[in-house]
């Protein structure tokens, strides 16, 4: 049975009987009752039936309403591109386009799709609030406000931060009141999801980050809930200062090691999260392979203060049997027992069939983009976006997009050694490793790379 009391043990920080379990099923609930993700994310009545498909099938002790970081950027007059296998991606950003704050449509939790979302929490939760608790994500600030403004927004910390700073104030107000908008639904635990802070030094977090999610965060404990600052992406760099931050709980992805991470919230008194692997395990393994993997979560994160759960959103086409693999791992010990002594892992694909491009000998210049998925990952869809603003200045340059989702991708990951996501390889070289450039640093490298070649 699912418990949601264990689950708030385990974000105080408290040993707990079991591994608290938390599957981030967003877009896959479409999945699990057949229909796609634009489908699932635009009506209450799949949202319930979805979620409650997920309820049976993985028994959680937690699970969020909806997980889409657009929906914020929606309201406030950004045009999405909708897909049909993941949330929608943010195709047009009204402050690069000549707009102010001021000529932003006015924020409101009754626009959009908020209606849509309030009536399929209040139905969850008479179905399911005495067992499961509901997680309701927003939008962190940083990523709103890169929503709003674009990857502008890199070069303005450095020439305007005056500008940035005043926009990061906004989007602070526009997630105090999405906050209460789950609060005032009974909502227990709220998640800022911020990934495009795994762009930044950890000075500019401290600067640009910290005392805008903190005051979200301080909002949320006076109004009697639980925080968790959600970051995907390669994070590493900014670990020290999100456990600074005043949120209850860090949840990360694969990229981040768990047990480093665990070490460091726990020595700020909080708990943690994560971090099964969505794409080479949950997505492309089998159920031995996920019950595994969970294993390899449950030592890292260790007894004490640690929640299981995918490393972000799950994919839409994640199989089921794989995450009913983890929920039996969760709540049978003996399955625990298995799994840890089912050592053999699948066996290592070295990828022989994928070719790569003899760099050196074509007349063009190659960026290669590692991603998990432009259409789905903001990191991945505003690294990609900067490559094709790059070559449509630039001749002799071509962009090539490889989802790790997928086995060409994996593929290229493997042979061109690219160790995060996202990551831009420039003839074949990983040069910006989850860090999206500016469009001058990027330039220069592209033409650094055709001098070459000359």
């Amino acid at each position: 049975m699912s418990d949601k009391q264990l689950l708030f043990d385990a974000l105080r920080g408290k040993t707990t009987p079991r591994p608290a379990w938390v599957p981030f099923v967003g877009a896959h609930g479409g999945q699990l009752i057949g229909v796609t993700a634009t489908e699932y994310l635009t009506s209450a009545d799949r949202l319930v039936e979805g979620l409650s498909a997920a309820v049976e099938r993985y028994r959680p002790d937690g699970l969020p309403v909806v997980f889409d970081v657009q929906i914020e950027a929606e309201v406030l007059g950004c045009k999405l591109n909708w897909n049909n296998e993941g949330p929608p991606s943010v195709m047009t950003h009204p402050l690069e386009m000549g707009l102010s704050l001021a000529d932003l449509p006015e924020y409101s939790t009754a626009a959009g799709r908020f209606p849509v979302i309030g009536e399929a929490i209040d139905r969850l939760r008479r179905q399911h609030g005495d067992k499961v608790a509901f997680y309701g994500l927003i939008t962190g600030p940083f990523t709103l406000a890169l929503h709003l403004l674009g990857n502008l927004i890199f070069l303005d910390m450095y020439d305007h931060p005056e500008k940035v700073d005043a926009l990061l104030a906004y989007c602070r107000d526009v997630a105090i009141k999405t906050a209460d908008f789950y609060l005032d639904r009974g909502i227990e635990v709220v998640a800022v999801v911020d990934p495009m802070t795994s762009q930044i030094s950890p000075e500019h977090f401290v600067q640009f980050e910290t005392p805008y999610v903190d005051a979200v965060f301080d909002h949320i404990r006076q109004r009697g809930a639980f925080s968790s600052l959600f970051v995907c992406g390669n994070a590493t760099r900014n670990l020290e200062v999100m456990c600074q931050t005043h949120c209850d709980n860090i949840c990360v992805d694969e990229n981040i090691d768990l047990g480093n991470l665990a070490k460091l919230a726990r020595a700020a008194g909080k708990s943690v999260g994560g971090n099964l692997q969505l794409t080479t395990v949950l997505l492309l393994g089998n159920a031995a392979d996920a019950a595994r993997d969970a294993i390899r979560c449950l030592e890292a994160g260790g007894p004490a203060g640690f929640v299981l759960a995918p490393g972000c959103d799950l994919p839409w086409g994640v199989p089921p049997e794989n995450l009913e693999a983890v929920a039996r791992v969760v709540h049978d010990p003996y399955q625990r027992e298995i799994a840890r002594q089912t050592v053999a892992a699948r066996a290592a694909d070295d990828f022989a069939d994928i070719a790569v491009p003899d760099y050196a000998a074509e007349p063009d210049v190659y960026l290669d983009i590692i991603t998990l998925d432009s259409a789905t990952c903001p990191p991945c869809q505003y690294m990609l976006a900067a490559a094709e603003q790059v070559a449509r200045k630039t001749p002799r340059v071509v962009v090539r997009e490889h989802k790790i989702k997928n086995r060409d991708g994996l593929g290229y990951m493997t042979k061109l050694k690219a160790t995060a996501i996202p990551t831009i390889c420039i003839d074949g070289k990983p040069v910006f490793s989850s860090i999206i450039p500016n469009q001058t640093t990027l330039a220069q490298a592209v033409q650094q790379a055709a001098e070459q070649k000359k």
